[in-house]
């Protein structure tokens, strides 16, 4: 068996550029200690400046043209589909002479079409001496059931090694997966655009009417609860709380639709709804304005969204799930409700908003947790000596 090289090359899998900015931020930890680091993604289109802004150079294999364009969705997904597949095959053909040390997936979206060319990919790399790891940034895809559980059964199990962010879920691989505890690394999930300068928002309505800012951002999806935080925003408004709620986020149309509808149906007069994909520097500039920023998932596996607020250093409401308590302590640094509970949630908001030293406490409490450059080279160095122990 040939010698390992003092340090390998690490090609960072994320061909269709789904998980951008943490391919971004992991890949730019791991050269800032010293590591070979090949970015495999395309541009994100909706962020095109998302790794280049970081100092990475992109190594999709041949081409990067569909992030680059402003195309519909339909033909977007198709050529992007036909462009991973032109990369696959030229990274294939290089791999075959020179393959990396080491292939950390980040996500493999033909797995949800039946479709086995992620797994074929996987296996050439490993017929030519590759270590296969995968991060697991979900069990199975949002809201569908065990509809893929075989699928990504087999995955788990023929790669190499699996890093997730919570022991929560480090046990459902586990106990649902029949995986063997010592593959799998419990790495946490580092928050993003913390490193970011505030921008500017053009709507300043809520300091004049010194109205504190409840905040909910992300991708819109059933499982994030967005509807249970309406449900219960109807009763914040009826207690006449002095508070406005912030939407930030996009999703799919329909979805879009169902949330525009159930702010007109309830009738709320204090939510102000930004259903577009806003650029990193608004994001950040929502956060910091904000006075809570709440999470109300359903369920979650890992959560870039609840590491941003930590990072950020907001006053935090969120579900009473098994991965939140991991880094929220009820009445400590936030305050955890019931998920599905609008009762609960619309008292933990009134509460909270009008308790001005709570969200002190809860705001000083995560900023100590120091969520930044630093956990991002605590994450680094521990993903590094997965490489290792892999390499041995």
């Amino acid at each position: 068996m040939k010698d390992r090289p003092l340090k390998p090359r690490i090609f960072m899998m994320d061909l269709w550029a789904i998980v951008p900015y943490y391919t971004a931020y992991l890949s730019r930890a791991l050269l800032q200690e010293g590591s070979c680091v090949q970015v495999g993604s395309i541009s994100y289109y909706l962020d095109p400046k998302c790794f280049s802004s970081r100092g990475l150079k992109l190594d999709p294999g041949f081409l990067d043209i569909v992030g680059r364009l402003p195309l519909p969705r339909v033909p977007r997904r198709i050529f992007k589909a036909l462009e991973a597949l032109i990369n696959m095959s030229a990274l294939s053909v290089r791999f075959l002479f020179s393959a990396p040390e080491i292939i950390h997936v980040q996500y493999l979206p033909m797995l949800q079409w039946n479709l086995p060319l992620d797994s074929w990919f996987l296996l050439l790399c490993k017929q030519r001496g590759s270590r296969i790891v995968l991060t697991v940034h979900d069990l199975l895809p949002h809201d569908s059931a065990g509809r893929y559980k075989e699928v990504f059964f087999r995955l788990y199990h023929r790669v190499d090694h699996l890093i997730c962010h919570s022991e929560h879920v480090k046990s459902r691989l586990i106990a649902e997966f029949e995986i063997e505890s010592e593959k799998i690394a419990v790495i946490p999930h580092g928050p993003f655009f913390y490193d970011l300068p505030t921008g500017a928002r053009s709507d300043s309505s809520q300091e004049e009417q010194h109205q504190l800012s409840v905040l909910w951002q992300g991708i819109i999806f059933p499982y994030k609860g967005l509807d249970v935080l309406l449900d219960a925003w109807q009763k914040v408004e009826l207690a006449d709380a002095n508070a406005s709620l912030v939407v930030m986020g996009t999703g799919a149309p329909s979805l879009l639709d169902e949330v525009r509808e159930q702010v007109r149906r309830l009738g709320l007069q204090r939510v102000m709804l930004d259903l577009r994909f806003t650029s990193a520097e608004e994001l950040v500039a929502a956060y910091r304005m904000a006075d809570i920023v709440v999470y109300p998932y359903r369920a979650i596996t890992t959560s870039g969204a609840l590491a941003t607020g930590l990072a950020l250093g907001k006053a935090i409401i969120a579900s009473d799930l098994p991965v939140f308590r991991e880094l929220l302590v009820n009445g400590s640094n936030a305050l955890l409700v019931n998920p599905q509970d609008d009762e609960a949630l619309s008292q933990a908001i009134i509460y909270l908003a009008e308790n001005s030293q709570l969200r002190k406490k809860f705001a000083d409490a995560v900023t100590k947790m120091n969520f930044g450059d630093s956990s991002w080279a605590q994450i680094a160095k521990e993903t590094l000596d997965v490489y290792g122990k892999l390499l041995q």
